[in-house]
């Protein structure tokens, strides 16, 4: 498999005008698995939502390097086609859109069905989309490996999800789409156990089938049980303080925070 990289550089970011990230390194290559712990406020979710190109946050120095190329100026949509895929700490419920057509819509511009279209001039119906036969078999066979029941598909997008199905379809969107890198902000929040370790298998399969490089971001061990990490990266006040292995995660389940603000002074 290709190997691929992910890097930020001295990543400043503000929000209405109040910096938040204040220089940002790291260098995520795929195949990996980093885990970014810290506390409430510190930016962790700033950065899921800068890396993907959410409008809100502005980048007033550094880059964000996807294999050499910057991702800086490219809108969401054409950072997801570079491989880059982020599964919402929140999934924002969509009425009136099932989760099949969302599905299909999303894998149709990714995979380049869509651009193919508009280039072409072919404005016949669903000429944009990906064949549908071709999609529900391939949709249904992650869908069984999710453990989720095809009824979900004709359900609108996360409205009336629990927290578990909520999440379990981000890991369905990511399964489909086969990004390069994927940002799992607090996958964990908000699942039971059962769900969690459901949500963590099927994320555990996607990066050896895919060979992912994975972010993920979390308060909590309990993931990092399942999900288990090459690098633990400790975040705190817009920056990563401190990098090691799993031992950095037993720390702050034994200690907390609280010792950071020594260290870092």
């Amino acid at each position: 498999m290709a190997d691929h990289t992910l890097e930020i550089r001295d990543l400043h970011v503000a929000v209405e005008g109040k910096e938040i990230l204040k220089g940002v390194n790291l260098t995520i290559h795929t195949g990996e698995t980093h885990a970014l712990m810290g506390p409430n406020g510190s930016g962790k979710s700033t950065l899921s939502y800068t890396l993907m190109g959410h409008p809100k946050y502005e980048v007033t120095q550094g880059e964000i390097l996807l294999d050499g190329e910057s991702l800086l100026g490219l809108s969401p949509d054409e950072r997801a086609r570079k491989g880059l895929f982020l599964a919402m700490q929140y999934p924002v419920a969509v009425p009136g859109v099932t989760l099949y057509n969302f599905l299909r819509s999303a894998v149709s511009a990714v995979r380049g069905y869509t651009e193919a279209a508009r280039k072409a001039g072919n404005n016949r119906l669903n000429a944009h989309l990906i064949p549908a036969r071709a999609f529900r078999q391939e949709v249904n066979e992650e869908l069984a490996k999710l453990k989720m029941d095809k009824a979900f598909l004709r359900r609108y997008l996360n409205e009336g999800f629990s927290g578990g199905e909520k999440k379990r379809a981000e890991i369905l969107q990511m399964a489909l789409l086969k990004p390069k890198f994927a940002v799992l902000d607090e996958t964990d929040s908000g699942l039971d156990i059962d769900a969690l370790r459901i949500v963590a298998e099927g994320v555990n399969r996607l990066q050896a089938e895919l060979n992912l490089g994975l972010l993920v971001i979390t308060h909590y061990q309990r993931i990092l049980n399942y999900i288990v990490p090459d690098f633990v990266h400790i975040f705190y006040e817009g920056r990563i303080v401190q990098s090691g292995g799993a031992s950095l995660v037993e720390k702050l389940e034994a200690e907390g925070y609280a010792w950071l603000e020594a260290e870092v002074a």
